[in-house]
């Protein structure tokens, strides 16, 4: 074959292996390509339905009432892709329909009350409907699941699809329904969980001591005649920590309103103890408007000055500190007291609910417990003769405020003490 057939020949190899290599990376860069566009829309899609499941989470969480309802079936519609979500209550009422095809909901009211009343799912389908716009109505079928919360009638999901009613159809039909029974029961919880930090706040007024009621009212009264100035003071000292204690406005306050109320309670309890009762109180500033359980600290000052001071012959000290602590406030109730055997203050604790001794400190720490966690029970030292010390920590939260405290200014410069 002659040379330049050859290399002619040869030209054109190259020529179609260099056509070939360029089609193959084409063709490799469309599929890597293609699967980043789809990977991208999977992504995007999976974020879309967290955020719709998110939002409808918030609202279903505050309980099942029709402006939750139609806050959650718009989110739960675009979720699902399909003509409409209803949502009725226990009764088979409406709650909210979102979507087209409402003038079905008559017809899909009998379903509803069966499958609420028979725990057990219905379907309904369309062609079996007198519909007045049968042409043009995009319903197909619908699939109703009962809401089961605690083996209590709680409503119904109604799922509307423009198909035939198929498996997808009612896989997804009962997955949502088992998101928001799910939503419900916390929502239920957490109303359970506000009951029963009611209820210790209750058992603690209760357990505030009726002796020191009586005896700071007949302090003030023994007053009246001698000085009746200070029998006034006192007098507004003790209707303001009343006020304060028996207050229901909400769950928490701040730290400065509760140094406010012991400042109020060791007030009258020096009146009656005069010099064997002295008090000494540290605060950092900074820390003032931290958000606190509220009646979590006056309980925590009368079982230092009755258990601690009033059986010590002389008496002694009550100190309170609180400082800044990284992400939490450190707060420590001292007394050089009587002290006791921590064996027997862990037994105590133990049974408060039956015995009643130290029945504030057992609630206060069940209450730290449920409010932040295991991790911020009371911390006690003692012994006998050696007083008691008790240590909170409590979490910076975002209900910080910046309060006025001018009583507790001189904190800054150092401790701030009450002889």
């Amino acid at each position: 074959m002659p040379v330049e057939q050859l290399l002619q020949n040869g030209t054109a190899f190259i020529l179609v292996a260099i056509v070939a290599v360029v089609a193959l990376l084409v063709v490799a860069y469309l599929l890597v390509s293609r699967r980043r566009t789809m990977k991208s829309s999977v992504d995007e899609a999976v974020m879309e339905a967290l955020q719709r499941i998110t939002r409808a989470a918030a609202d279903l969480r505050r309980g099942l009432s029709g402006e939750s309802a139609d806050v959650a079936t718009p989110q739960l519609r675009e979720l699902l892709k399909c003509v409409a979500v209803g949502v009725a209550d226990s009764q088979g009422t409406l709650l909210s329909w979102d979507g087209e095809a409402n003038y079905h909901y008559a017809d899909v009211e009998g379903p509803i009350n069966r499958a609420i009343h028979g725990h057990r799912r219905e379907h309904v389908d369309h062609d079996r409907l007198e519909c007045p716009h049968r042409g043009s109505c995009p319903m197909r079928s619908a699939v109703i699941v009962p809401l089961v919360v605690e083996q209590e009638n709680a409503g119904a999901l109604v799922v509307v699809g423009g198909v035939t009613s198929s498996k997808r159809l009612i896989r997804m039909a009962d997955e949502i329904a088992h998101f928001i029974c799910t939503q419900l029961e916390l929502a239920r919880l957490e109303e359970s969980r506000e009951q029963l930090a009611y209820a210790e706040i209750k058992a603690l007024r209760a357990q505030i001591s009726p002796h020191f009621m009586y005896n700071a009212l007949n302090t003030i009264a023994s007053l009246i005649r001698r000085d009746p100035e200070q029998a006034r003071e006192l007098l507004e000292d003790f209707a303001e920590f009343t006020r304060y204690s028996f207050r229901m406005s909400s769950m928490y306050t701040t730290l400065a309103d509760e140094l406010r109320n012991i400042d109020r309670y060791l007030t009258l309890e020096r009146a009656r103890y005069g010099p064997r009762l002295g008090t000494r109180i540290n605060i950092a500033p900074e820390v003032f408007g931290v958000a606190v359980p509220f009646l979590v600290l006056q309980p925590l000052v009368e079982n230092a000055v009755r258990h601690g001071l009033a059986k010590k012959p002389g008496g002694g000290t009550v100190t309170v500190l609180a400082q800044d602590h990284g992400n939490d406030v450190l707060i420590t109730v001292e007394d050089d007291g009587v002290g006791m055997d921590p064996d027997r203050l862990t037994a105590d604790l133990a049974d408060a609910h039956k015995t009643g001794a130290h029945v504030g400190i057992g609630n206060i720490n069940q209450r730290m417990r449920s409010a932040y966690g295991d991790e911020y029970a009371l911390e006690l030292e003692t012994a006998p003769g050696e007083g008691m010390k008790i240590m909170l920590r409590v979490p910076k939260t975002s209900r910080t405020m910046r309060p006025a405290f001018p009583d507790y200014s001189e904190q800054a410069s150092g401790a701030y003490h009450k002889q």
